[in-house]
């Protein structure tokens, strides 16, 4: 079950985004994709992810805290961190979204102008194949 979709009882707010991350299990690192962060903990992605209850600890950056596998599935898994982050160090590594262009919604209106003589006979020939003369 995909347990990141829900907030599912969440005690603190959750920020989603796709970055490197790791983890320690062991004494040897292992390269995740951090999906989301709170002050409690992360969800990460990974192939071969330790068990439910194994004992890691998480790396982003200069990011480095104790936790725990909550659950793992699918090549995802939920880390529960030992302690809770403060928002100051949730907030320097979530990401800040991306400001968009602002674009023109709607299309320029049409307008319409007579056409020159020169422009009549290219329309002309191009509509009917031959020159307006020939008529």
């Amino acid at each position: 079950m995909d347990q990141s979709s829900t907030n599912q009882n969440r005690k603190a707010p959750r920020s989603h985004f796709f970055m490197k991350a790791s983890i320690e299990l062991d004494g040897r690192h292992h390269d995740v994709r951090l999906r989301n962060l709170s002050a409690e903990g992360a969800l990460i992605e990974a192939e071969d992810l330790p068990v439910e209850g194994a004992e890691i600890l998480f790396r982003k950056e200069k990011l480095s805290v104790p936790g725990r596998i909550a659950w793992s599935a699918d090549g995802r898994a939920g880390v529960a961190f030992a302690q809770r982050l403060e928002p100051d160090v949730v907030r320097r590594h979530v990401p800040q979204p991306r400001q968009r262009a602002n674009a023109p919604t709607r299309r320029p209106g049409l307008k319409s102008h007579e056409l020159s003589e020169g422009e009549r006979r290219f329309a002309e020939e191009w509509i009917f194949g031959r020159p307006p003369s020939e008529g």
